[in-house]
């Protein structure tokens, strides 16, 4: 209680007589002039005023000046690239204020503090230069203006320089200075204020919990700019928002005898304190008091009681088994073109992902703002940053060397202590100098051993990336020495099997393991988008894709082409998560992305917008139920099956929730297309211990009461509770009797055209090797069909699943894993030159960089006679692949209806010129895969 009671007297003292570190907000109008032939410091603009104003904070693109975009809308280049700015501006810029300094402040420190700068910035008091320049380009620029704001009017002058510093990213991609998510602005952003402190000050905390030891071990760093004086510090704690835990810790008689000094206290936590995790993310506040004759100090910062570790290749935080739901932040702000500074926008992100299951976000060559880790800090989210690194020249300029290795120490000051900076890797895909990348890596933990540290999110150097370095706390990877660990190299070759994991391409992996950039699925343009651009950047690209298709009288197919290719998207993201989560060697994954990425020639990944918003694709309670901290999972062996076939699965629960779930229920239930059960059951009395791959029970139904095709919905659930998961199979019968009826069925051109001639109707199904088309793939467009050109250009198939033709053939208006077979042996025939001929019934998306009108099925009359043409083989393996021979048997039913009548036209000389050399275009994407 005494200790409490002196507390309390150090905090009356110090409110009594004023806070020693006293703020002035420099919030507000200043001058403004731009120096873009860089001449301001020859002829003196510090001396001089400024006609033009801006508001701080912001930026140029906010006030919108600089250089007025002058581009149209386009698919070409560079619009089609990323976002475009309505102004731009790179280059020196200058501003201006004048300020009061208070009579309070004589002989005290003063700081000029600048929350975010881009990148280089340059400080002059009543014309004379601060000697320190600034260069962070993601943690605050502060600079010592003691000795220059004497009380009275001063102003103070800024040179901001956003041209680039040192070569930290190839191609200017990296998204702590870019034009692809974030822009290159000029400006500042967050707060922007003068502090004055005494001349023994407390300049920095830090804070080290110890669980084990049930205390906090802290580092008061001091600096002194008066003569020697001996003084007292006390530190107190609270529950941030709550009360203080009742006890302080006084060091008094301290000798304050150094320019720069570090005093170090213990404080007890007591037996009852509260841990920091997802599950109970409880953030603590530490303020620590100095007081000598001539000075006052007072600091307060947040922590959490957590320790984060890897034991036998596994994640832990507080000794439980976590695993990583993540998807990457790459600093895309639509509205601003930079992050959010405030604790809302923070919110609105962390939020969603929250939301959407996620307890985990990387920010991929970049470092966020205190918001965000405040925010994390308050939501239980696992956050990653990384230095400002994307490049494949790491370690030949030794001034970038020393920026890195700067504004490393200056990340660890100033976000260390937040309880959410869990991860820090020296930056994303890095190359090549692995020895440079080691010894930073390893000075970084040295100085702040609080995180899990790694050499570089993934790499294509040869030699590395497939397998953990020397030095790495965790791994982050595409694939292993061993094979694949996501779907992107793995769902185009492998049919569909739904009891697959990546257990053998970790074996023998000796840290955590986490996916690199899962998903990557292209989903076609949101043009209802376009009108949410309200702020600085203009979606020139958004706007050409709708241009382009007015021209080609598509514009009403936009919005079926975005559910068609975000469905598929949402039914690969599940199954990539899936695999992860049944693979006991991986401890999370990264997606990118649950939401869009607007740059790298419009990279439309995301199930959400670049606003963080929902494209309605996929509702967040459906993508909870594969992606949470409990999650229901099951093997088995495929999609399609035989209804003599019985259906057979293993039931696991991989459970990473606060604690092990005892003696639970689990339901399974199988359902048709009309809701009625076919099948169901429990398994009872289970223990679900925290992690995965054990098998809890199993599954056994019998097919045969499946008389017709049908789309069956299987869920396991966890009794009384709302978790549960759901897959699709779908069953065929086996006895189907494949009837031509009056149809002739071919691949021979010359048996078609007289089999037309004599009025009869044709199904032409040729071989799809001899079509001159697009190569036939499941899986979409890889990231953007602008970054990566020549891939396969489609995303996907549509149709209306009512069409007679389907029938007997049970589909969604959109691809799903019952096409797979089917499209793999495929080509995609481009129908621009004879469109208006035909009547697509199969259609397939087209990358929206191209919006070709393409099909694989299509029916029309054809000289005297009627005609469908399918470019999807209906020959081979009928017996060992059902859905071949039942979209064979729906095709046949179709045409000997009197449904089947086309109303176009076309000549057999253009079916004629389908067939030939093939000029399928190929993956480009060598250096992904």
């Amino acid at each position: 209680m005494r200790n409490l009671f002196v507390a309390l007297l150090m905090m009356i003292a110090l409110a009594v007589d004023g806070k020693n570190t006293d703020t002035i907000s420099l919030i507000g109008k200043w001058e403004l002039a731009l120096d873009s032939t860089d001449v301001g410091v020859q002829e003196n603009w510090f001396s001089r005023s400024f006609t033009d104003q801006i508001t701080l904070p912001g930026t140029l693109d906010d006030a919108r000046k600089g250089n007025k975009n002058k581009l149209l809308p386009s698919l070409d280049k560079p619009q089609v690239l990323h976002l475009t700015r309505k102004y731009s501006y790179v280059g020196p810029a200058w501003y201006k204020k004048e300020v009061i300094i208070p009579a309070n402040w004589k002989d005290k420190n003063v700081y000029l503090n600048l929350e975010r700068v881009l990148w280089e910035t340059s400080v002059w008091v009543d014309g004379k230069k601060v000697e320190a320049k600034g260069e962070s380009l993601v943690a605050p620029q502060s600079f010592n203006l003691t000795g220059l704001l004497s009380p009275g009017r001063h102003t103070i002058t800024l040179r901001i320089d956003n041209r680039k510093k040192y070569d930290i990213s190839t191609g200017d991609l990296g998204h702590a200075y870019t034009n692809a998510t974030q822009i290159m602005w000029n400006g500042v952003i967050g707060d922007i204020n003068l502090t004055a402190e005494g001349r023994i000050a407390i300049r920095q905390v830090n804070v080290y919990p110890d669980i084990k030891q049930k205390c906090i071990r802290v580092k008061v760093h001091v600096s002194n700019t008066a003569a020697t004086e001996k003084g007292t510090i006390t530190a107190s704690v609270r529950l941030k928002e709550g009360q203080t835990l009742g006890r302080s810790i006084i060091k008094k008689d301290l000798p304050f005898d150094q320019k720069e000094q570090t005093v170090e206290l213990t404080y007890p936590m007591g037996d009852s304190f509260l841990l920091w995790s997802e599950h109970t993310p409880n953030v603590y506040e530490l303020s620590v008091a100095l007081k000598t004759k001539h000075s006052k100090s007072l600091k307060h910062t947040t922590f959490g009681m957590r320790e984060l570790r890897q034991k036998n290749a596994a994640l832990y935080v507080n000794d439980k088994r976590v695993f990583m739901r993540g998807t990457l932040e790459c600093c895309i702000f639509p509205l601003t073109g930079y992050p959010a500074m405030d604790k809302a926008g923070w919110k609105k992100i962390m939020g969603t992902a929250r939301e959407w299951g996620l307890n985990h976000l990387r920010f991929h060559s970049w470092c966020p703002p205190k918001a965000a880790f405040e925010v994390a800090d308050e939501l239980g989210f696992y956050l990653q940053v990384e230095l400002p690194l994307w490049s494949l020249t790491v370690g030949k300029d030794p001034a970038t060397n020393q920026f890195l290795y700067d504004e490393g120490a200056r990340i660890i000051a100033e976000y260390g202590n937040h309880p959410s900076f869990c991860f820090f890797s020296m930056g994303n895909e890095l190359q090549p100098d692995f020895i440079f990348l080691r010894d930073l890596m390893v000075s970084m933990r040295n100085k702040d051993p609080r995180h899990l540290y790694t050499t570089t999110s993934y790499t294509f150097e040869r030699g590395h990336g497939t397998w953990p370095e020397a030095d790495d706390d965790f791994f982050i990877t595409q694939r292993t020495k061993n094979g694949w660990v996501r779907g992107q190299g793995v769902f185009n070759a492998e049919p569909p099997q739904f009891d697959k994991d990546y257990i053998d391409a970790v074996k023998g992996m000796r840290v955590p393991l986490i996916t690199h950039e899962i998903g990557q699925y292209a989903v076609y343009p949101n043009l209802d988008e376009i009108k949410k651009y309200t702020g600085v950047l203009d979606p020139l690209n958004f706007k050409g894709v709708k241009q382009d298709l007015e021209a080609k009288g598509l514009i009403h197919k936009a919005s079926s082409y975005l559910n068609a290719s975000g469905k598929l998207s949402a039914l690969l993201y599940k199954e990539e998560i899936e695999r992860a989560l049944k693979t006991p060697g991986c401890s999370g994954v990264q997606l990118l992305d649950l939401h869009d990425f607007p740059g790298q020639g419009t990279a439309l990944v995301g199930l959400l917008d670049a606003f963080w918003d929902s494209k309605g694709l996929i509702d967040p309670s459906e993508f909870r139920q594969f992606c949470s901290s409990v999650v229901p999972l099951i093997r088995y062996p495929k999609a399609t099956y035989m209804h003599t076939e019985t259906f057979k699965a293993d039931v696991e629960i991989a459970n990473y929730s606060a604690s092990e779930l005892k003696n639970r229920t689990i339901l399974w239930e199988l359902k048709d297309s009309k809701g009625v059960v076919k099948g169901r059951g429990s398994i009872e009395h289970v223990d679900i211990p925290i992690g995965n791959n054990r098998t809890i029970g199993k599954i056994q139904q019998p097919l045969n009461g499946i008389k017709q095709a049908d789309e069956l919905a299987l869920s396991v659930s966890i009794a009384e509770t709302e978790i549960i998961n759901s897959w699709k199979i779908w069953v065929y019968p086996e006895s189907l009797t494949i009837e031509k009826g009056n149809v002739v069925v071919t691949s021979n051109e010359r048996e078609a055209k007289n089999a037309l001639k004599e009025g009869k109707s044709v199904l032409y199904n040729p071989s799809y090797k001899t079509l001159i088309g697009l190569e036939g793939k499941f899986v979409p467009v890889f990231w953007s069909p602008v970054h990566f050109p020549k891939q396969a250009g489609t995303m996907g198939i549509l149709c209306d699943p009512k069409h007679k033709l389907f029938e007997y053939f049970p589909t969604r208006m959109h691809t799903d894993w019952q096409w797979w077979h089917l499209l793999i042996s495929s080509k995609t025939i481009i129908t621009d030159a004879f469109y208006q001929d035909i009547e697509p019934i199969i259609e397939c998306v087209d990358n929206f960089s191209n919006n070709r009108r393409l099909t694989t099925l299509f029916e029309t009359k054809c000289e005297n006679g009627k005609l469908i043409v399918c470019s999807m083989d209906l020959s081979e393996n009928l017996a060992a692949i059902p859905e071949k021979r039942q979209l064979l048997y729906s095709i046949l039913r179709y045409m000997n209806s009197t449904a089947f009548n086309p109303e176009k036209q076309i000549s057999f000389q253009r079916i004629k010129s389908l067939t030939g050399e093939s000029e399928s275009e190929r993956s480009s994407a060598d250096s992904i895969y």
